[in-house]
């Protein structure tokens, strides 16, 4: 007979390749704190509840402790046979403790039990990462309010569009970094229902107080279907959804600051904190954090893809294959921690070389839509004054001149009613200043943006 917790029915042991196949531990030993929580939580109430004597209760809450003491020391010993972390805890409980933590398990399965750890590991991963993004964003918006007045180039196809100022640009990372503390806001909101007690799928038997072990364990009420709660892992997707789209927003910026600070462009300077050097070529400052940022981008959207990859065709209730579902998740959202704090670094490291920013805010004719917008002022249709304004800027290319240094007489040679007043407002300088829609680039509107910004972010951590 088999000597594994559930081999009553089995005449032999498992093959050495069935064990390596099938065990977990390697990956769920992550979760030890989570399922030594849940175990402690499932004891209380089934004490509470008659179903577990007191004195036992007792005995599985110091044994539990014991062992989380083992594991955090590097005292406890993990084998390949004991498959996961549950069982590895459980079995140690029995030689602590003995027959009492055989009547731990009253009233639940692995599956619920897996679940209600995972849930607790993603709902406390999610809480870290809101917290990394809140300073990412502060770093950002701190950033942006000292530089809400300098020009930089605003880019379209990545060819000069119009001006606008580097602290406008900084602030639209801040509010990408909302939209993804918003997303992880939601998706602990669906998860936050606790599958504990559902057993294997169809519920149990016994006298068990749900209510009592998912406010323990800080939930906001027990999952109402047995079945979908030990199925269910959308949780994981929500999670891994907003973490890879949190991810393709750091990697876009990772991407700007590898352009932007290679000695071609120059727009920006990290320090010798986040750059390394060459094995071969001294001269050289690798952006190199930038770069893994935006390579495990990749591998966090790929996390994503595989989980729905492997929960596609999975007919209710659980299935081995979720076992799949831990080793990808705990290193994508491992991984975004790591990159938004590399990201917070660098921001906070970066800085512009303001006379570049300038020249390249002023170059290949950017404001050209503000004489556009003066010829809209004046009356113009805007698809005339667009012509117009781009016939002028052909002329001053081919007169070799910026914009705003073109001859009035030329301009007034192809539009007659342009006037001297057209000239002054092509600068960069102006031309920023005079985006004082809501919304846009004008140093006002930036330093309000960022303030408040700041506001918010002090006040979540009051």
């Amino acid at each position: 007979m088999s000597n594994k917790m559930w081999g009553g029915r089995f005449g032999s042991e498992p093959d050495a390749i069935m064990e390596e196949i099938n065990a977990s531990i390697g990956v769920d030993r992550a979760l030890y704190a989570q399922d030594i929580a849940a175990s402690k939580a499932h004891a209380e109430m089934l004490a509470q509840q008659g179903i577990l004597s007191g004195e036992d209760a007792g005995k599985i809450a110091q044994g539990l402790d014991t062992i989380r003491a083992e594991i955090e020391s590097g005292k406890f010993s993990f084998q390949r046979a004991l498959e996961d972390i549950h069982t590895h805890v459980e079995a140690r409980l029995q030689e602590l403790i003995g027959p009492a933590a055989g009547r731990l398990h009253a009233g639940r399965s692995r599956n619920d039990q897996v679940a209600t750890d995972f849930k607790l590991w993603v709902r406390e991963a999610i809480g870290r990462l809101d917290a990394a993004l809140g300073d990412y964003q502060r770093a950002l918006a701190a950033k942006a309010l000292d530089h809400a007045g300098m020009p930089m180039p605003g880019l379209t196809h990545m060819q000069t569009a119009q001006p606008v100022t580097f602290g406008h640009y900084l602030l639209a990372y801040v509010e990408m970094a909302g939209r993804d503390r918003g997303r992880f806001a939601d998706a602990r909101t669906r998860l936050n229902e606790c599958p504990l007690g559902s057993a294997a799928l169809a519920g149990t038997s016994l006298p068990i107080d749900r209510d009592m072990t998912a406010r323990a364990l800080g939930f906001d009420r027990p999952t109402a279907n047995s079945i979908d709660a030990v199925a269910d892992r959308d949780f994981v997707l929500e999670a891994l959804a907003a973490a890879a789209i949190a991810a393709v927003h750091l990697s876009r910026l990772a991407e700007e600051i590898v352009i932007f600070t290679s000695p071609l462009v120059g727009l920006l300077a990290l320090s010798d904190k986040f750059t390394t050097g060459s094995s071969i070529m001294p001269q050289k400052r690798n952006p190199d954090a930038a770069e893994l940022v935006r390579a495990k981008a990749g591998r966090i959207i790929g996390a994503l893809a595989a989980l729905l990859a492997i929960m596609k065709g999975l007919p209710l209730a659980y299935q081995k294959d979720m076992q799949e579902d831990k080793e990808a998740t705990i290193e994508a959202l491992n991984a975004l921690e790591l990159s938004i704090a590399a990201m917070t670094g660098m921001v906070r490291d970066m800085e512009p070389d303001k006379a570049r920013m300038k020249k390249a805010a002023a170059a290949g004719y950017s404001t050209a839509t503000d004489l556009a917008d003066w010829l809209v002022r004046k009356g113009l249709p805007f698809r005339e004054a667009h012509h117009v304004a781009g016939r002028i800027v052909a002329a001053a290319e081919s007169a070799g001149v910026p914009l705003h240094r073109f001859a009035l007489a030329s301009m007034q040679a192809i539009e007659p009613r342009i006037e001297e007043e057209a000239l002054s407002l092509l600068t960069v300088e102006r031309s920023v200043g005079s985006r004082t829609s809501f919304g846009g680039t004008a140093p006002g509107n930036v330093r309000r943006e960022a303030r408040k910004w700041l506001k918010k972010l002090e006040k979540e951590r009051a």
